[in-house]
């Protein structure tokens, strides 16, 4: 992303930030109540030693449970994409399967898995798994038309038509799906700590709500913001490096 497309939003952020440090100043909020920026990053420093095991927690719990989630939504994707009756038949169940709320289920896999990282992880994956699979039959219905009657025409078998054409296709879309996934994984695995862990952000934000340090509930909402600005971010930087020959073609 370059400079000159995020100083816009950076300026209005630093805006907004101001503001508030100002209006906690001039109002003299209570910091129980509203705590300064100034406030939440001093406080960030002070707790940040003792936040450190709860943040790689939950790193942890987003890394398996995201990591599973890409691997198994592109491959029902295919199978999907492969067997199209297959799709008519299972298609209506993901949709209803979205419309269950994760505040839901959590209870019920904490009470079915116990309460160690499995249930957490099943949360988090099935959260991700949507976009990705959804994304990525996208990816497969939109393969250049022209190149795969050409592929047709050539005697191209349907593995070399989907390894050497659908699939290259479909790596923007996948990516796509990934990126919005990757915000969900971090705040989902956040809440599903909430619902029972020994650490993580959750687990720390939970208990600084219910002792009312104010301040530390943002250092959570900040720290968690970061991960999944820095999720976001890992995931950009590969769609760029794998889908590199696109942008070669394209220039030449």
């Amino acid at each position: 992303m370059k400079i000159k497309s995020i100083w816009k939003p950076a300026l209005a952020l630093l805006i907004a930030i101001a503001l508030w440090e100002a209006a906690t100043k001039v109002w003299q909020i209570e910091v129980w109540l509203l705590p300064s920026p100034s406030t939440i990053a001093k406080e960030m420093i002070i707790v940040f030693p003792a936040f450190l095991p709860h943040m790689l927690a939950t790193i942890k719990l987003v890394l398996v449970g995201f990591s599973s989630a890409i691997v198994i939504g592109i491959i029902v994707a295919t199978l999907l994409h492969i067997f199209p009756t297959a799709r008519e038949i299972v298609m209506p169940f993901l949709v209803i399967s979205q419309n269950i709320p994760t505040i839901v289920l959590a209870p019920l896999f904490m009470i079915w898995f116990g309460l160690g990282d499995f249930p957490k992880y099943l949360i988090i994956a099935m959260t991700a798994f949507f976009p990705i699979a959804i994304a990525t039959l996208d990816g497969f219905n939109q393969t250049n038309r022209e190149c795969l009657h050409y592929m047709q025409m050539m005697g191209a078998t349907k593995k070399q038509t989907f390894f050497k054409l659908q699939l290259p296709d479909a790596i923007p879309s996948i990516f796509s799906g990934i990126k919005i996934a990757a915000t969900y994984s971090v705040m989902t695995a956040v809440v599903a700590e909430w619902l029972g862990a020994q650490k993580g952000i959750g687990v720390f934000m939970t208990l600084s709500a219910s002792s009312y340090r104010t301040s530390r509930v943002f250092v959570a909402i900040v720290i968690t913001i970061i991960l999944s600005l820095a999720f976001f971010g890992l995931f950009l930087a590969l769609e760029k490096w794998f889908t590199r020959w696109k942008r070669n073609e394209g220039a030449q």
